[in-house]
C-alpha cells in the first residue's frame, strides 16, 4: 500500500488552482470582483490571446500596504470574513482567501499596489508559486495584477483550454455582465491592444444596457421596482410579447453578484406564462437586494450559484412584481389603441401548397417572387395513404413507411413518393375554424389545420438546404444588421456556412456584428432579425457546431415553423384539396413538428360501438 504523505504547499497550492481557475474568465472574475470589493470606480481589463498570454485588471480601489500584499499571496488570507459565523452574512463578492495565492501559484504573476495613507507602493513578483523579489513601486493609489503564461507550470490544463476566440468571448461576456450589474463604476475592456468597450458611471441601468449589452434591447425594456419584507427587486424586464428561444438572455443578480438560480429564473418563466407564446423566454436583467443572512453564496467553489433560506417566499415576491408591472404594461398599450384586448399581428392565412412569396419594400423588386420549394407532382399509384386507417400506418426506424395488411404483415414503401396524394375524403365543413371535417371510405377525419401546415412548411425548409447548387432567396435593399454577445457570436460564426445553405444569407460585418442581406420566402422579413437571434441562441447552447448538418437544418426548420412562422387556422373551401395533397407528400403526415397529430379519423365501427353503449 502506497505510503500517506502530506501534500507540499505548492502541489496542494496548484490542486486548488483547479478548483477555483479553470480557464482564463475565471482569473479575470476573482481579480475583477477583488476591484469591487477594494471600492473601485474605475476598472480597467486588459488581456492578450484569448487571456492565455496575458491578462492585466488596474483599478483605483483602496489598495494594499506592503505588508498585506504579501500576505495575500497565502491561501485562506482575506480581508473579508474572520469567524465561522461570518459566513451567514457575506456580504463582499470574495471572501475565501484562495484565488490570488492559487492564480500566483500557475502563472508569471506580478502585483501593484498602493494605499491612500502610503506615498509609495510596492511590486511583487511570483513565478509558479515562487517569490522572485518584493520592491518599492512608484504608482498612484489602487492595485495592478498582472497573469502572463496562466497554466504554463502545469502543462495539462492548458491542454484543455478552447480556442482563443472562444476563450476571448467568455472573457467579454462576463465583463459586460459585471459592467450591466454595476453601473456606479467605469470598465475599459481592452483585447490585443485594441478598446472592446468603454463605459463611463451610469445613473440609469437602462442607459448602461444599452451601451454595453445591446442598444436596440433597451428599447424593448421596462423598469421594475418593488420593496416588501426587508427584500428589495428592481431592474429590467422585457415588453410582453419580447422573448428569447433559450434562457440565456435571463440575467439575474442577487446582491450585487451575477448568479445563477433556479429559484429567480422558474418565477421569471412562470410569470410570463400568459405573456410569451410557449417554448419563448423573457429577457430580463433583474436585481435582487436581501438580507445576507437569508442567502448563501458558499454552494458553489466559483460562486456561481446561490441558495436562499425562504425560496418559496422569493418566488412569490418575484411572480407578484413582474406580474403587476406587466399587467400595468398592457393595461397602458391598450388605453393608446383603444382596445380592451391585445390584438397580435399575424401572417395572412392561405394554404401552404400555394403559400406566396413575401412582398415587402425591403425585397429587391428586380427579382420574380420564388417559387414554392417543394411542388407536388401529380403521381398515379393503387396505393392512397389517406384511404388507409392511421392505425395501420407506422413508420420503421429508417424512416421508411409500412402499411398494415392482412394476417398482420407489412408492405414497406422506400419511398414516399410511392403513395398517391389524392385521397378519396369529401369536405364536409370546418369546426371551430380550425379543424376541418371529412368523409372517408373508412368513416370521420378530422384534420388540424395548422398542425398539418406546419409539418408541410417544416419538410419544405429541410429539403431547402438539401437543394445542390445555391437555394432561391430575396435579396434585401437594406440589409438588417445584427450585433450579438460574444458567447453567442463566438459560437455562430462556426455554423453560417450551413446556415446560408437555405436560403439565408448573413454575413459577418465586424466583432460580434453580422448583417442580414437575404431571406428564403418562407421568411418574414419583419420576423428576420428575431428569427437569427433564436438561432445564434439556439447554436450557442447546443455548442459551436451541432454533430451534423441534418440536426442543424431539423432544429432550424421547427424553430422557424413552431415559433416564427405564425398562420391562422382558418381555411377557404377551395384551398383545402391543395393542403390534403401536399400533406399526404409529405414524408411523415402523420404528425406535427412537435409530434402532435395532424389528423386522425373514426371508423365506422368505432361510431356504432359509440351509438350502441358498447365503448
Amino acid at each position: 500500500m502506497p505510503i500517506i504523505r502530506i501534500l507540499s504547499d505548492h502541489v496542494a497550492n496548484q490542486i486548488a488552482a483547479g478548483e477555483v481557475i479553470e480557464r482564463p474568465v475565471a482569473v479575470v472574475k476573482e481579480l475583477l470582483e477583488n476591484s469591487l470589493d477594494a471600492g473601485s470606480r474605475r476598472i480597467e481589463i486588459e488581456f492578450r490571446n484569448g487571456g492565455k498570454s496575458y491578462i492585466r485588471v488596474e483599478d483605483d480601489g483602496c489598495g494594499m500596504s506592503p505588508d498585506d500584499a504579501l500576505l495575500s499571496l497565502e491561501r485562506h488570507a482575506t480581508s473579508k470574513i474572520q469567524k465561522a459565523s461570518d459566513l451567514m452574512k457575506v456580504t463582499s463578492f470574495g471572501f475565501r482567501g484562495e484565488a490570488v495565492p492559487s492564480i500566483a501559484s500557475v502563472s508569471r504573476f506580478t502585483l501593484r499596489t498602493r494605499s491612500r495613507e502610503r506615498d509609495c507602493g510596492c511590486e511583487i513578483l511570483v513565478n509558479g508559486g515562487t517569490l522572485i523579489h518584493r520592491k518599492d513601486y512608484g504608482m498612484s493609489a489602487g492595485t495592478q495584477i498582472e497573469v502572463a503564461n496562466l497554466f504554463n507550470s502545469v502543462p495539462v490544463r492548458r491542454k484543455f483550454m478552447k480556442t482563443e476566440n472562444t476563450e476571448a468571448a467568455h472573457i467579454i461576456y462576463l465583463v459586460r455582465l459585471y459592467a450591466v450589474g454595476h453601473p456606479e463604476v467605469a470598465f475599459t475592456l481592452i483585447e490585443n491592444g485594441r478598446l472592446i468597450f468603454k463605459s463611463l458611471i451610469s445613473r440609469k441601468l437602462i442607459d448602461r444596457v444599452s451601451g454595453v449589452w445591446n442598444q436596440k434591447l433597451g428599447k424593448e425594456l421596462v423598469e421594475v421596482e418593488a420593496e416588501e419584507g426587508g427584500m428589495r427587486l428592481f431592474g429590467l424586464i422585457g415588453k410582453p410579447g419580447v422573448g428569447r428561444a433559450t434562457r440565456q438572455e435571463i440575467i439575474t443578480f442577487v446582491n450585487g453578484r451575477p448568479v445563477e438560480s433556479k429559484t429567480l429564473s422558474y418565477a421569471l418563466i412562470e410569470s410570463y406564462h400568459t405573456y410569451l407564446p410557449k417554448g419563448r423566454y423573457p429577457v430580463v436583467f433583474l436585481f435582487l437586494e436581501i438580507d445576507p443572512e437569508f442567502v448563501d453564496v458558499n454552494v458553489h467553489p466559483a460562486k456561481r450559484e446561490v441558495r436562499f433560506r425562504n425560496d418559496a417566499l422569493i418566488r412569490q415576491f418575484v411572480i407578484t412584481t413582474v406580474l403587476k408591472c406587466l399587467k400595468q404594461l398592457n393595461q397602458e398599450t391598450f388605453q393608446k389603441v383603444g382596445v380592451r384586448e391585445q390584438v397580435i399581428p399575424e401572417i395572412a392565412s392561405v394554404p401552404v401548397a400555394i403559400l406566396p412569396s413575401i412582398a415587402s419594400h425591403q425585397i429587391a423588386p428586380s427579382l420574380p417572387p420564388a417559387p414554392s420549394l417543394v411542388s407536388a407532382p401529380l403521381l398515379r399509384s393503387k396505393v392512397s395513404i389517406a384511404d388507409i386507417p392511421v392505425s395501420r400506418v407506422k413508420y420503421n426506424n429508417d424512416g421508411k413507411m409500412s402499411v398494415a395488411l392482412e394476417k398482420g404483415e407489412f408492405k414497406v414503401f422506400k419511398e414516399p413518393m410511392e403513395m398517391v396524394a389524392a385521397p378519396s375524403w369529401r369536405l364536409i365543413g370546418a369546426l371551430m375554424g380550425s379543424y376541418g371535417l371529412f368523409e372517408s371510405s373508412v368513416g370521420l377525419v378530422i384534420m388540424n389545420y395548422q398542425r398539418a401546415r406546419q409539418r408541410i412548411l417544416y419538410e419544405r425548409i429541410q429539403k431547402s438546404f438539401k437543394v445542390e447548387g445555391p437555394c432561391l432567396s430575396q435579396p434585401l435593399l437594406l440589409p438588417i444588421p445584427i450585433s450579438l454577445d460574444s458567447l453567442t457570436s463566438a459560437a455562430f460564426e462556426g455554423c453560417l456556412d450551413i446556415l446560408n445553405k437555405g436560403g439565408l444569407n448573413v454575413v459577418l460585418f465586424g466583432r460580434n456584428f453580422y448583417r442580414i442581406e437575404a431571406i428564403p420566402s418562407w421568411l418574414d422579413v419583419a420576423l428576420a432579425e428575431s428569427f437569427i437571434r433564436d438561432v445564434a441562441a439556439l447554436v450557442r447552447e447546443q455548442g459551436v457546431v451541432p454533430r451534423t448538418e441534418d440536426l442543424l437544418h431539423e432544429k432550424i426548420a421547427s424553430l422557424a415553423v413552431t415559433q416564427t412562422i405564425r398562420l391562422d387556422n382558418s381555411l377557404m373551401d377551395e384551398h383545402v384539396e391543395e393542403l390534403v395533397k401536399e400533406l399526404m407528400f409529405c414524408d411523415n403526415p402523420l404528425i406535427c413538428p412537435r409530434g402532435l397529430p395532424t389528423y386522425f379519423e373514426l371508423s365506422l365501427s368505432d361510431l356504432q360501438k359509440r351509438f350502441s353503449g358498447l365503448l
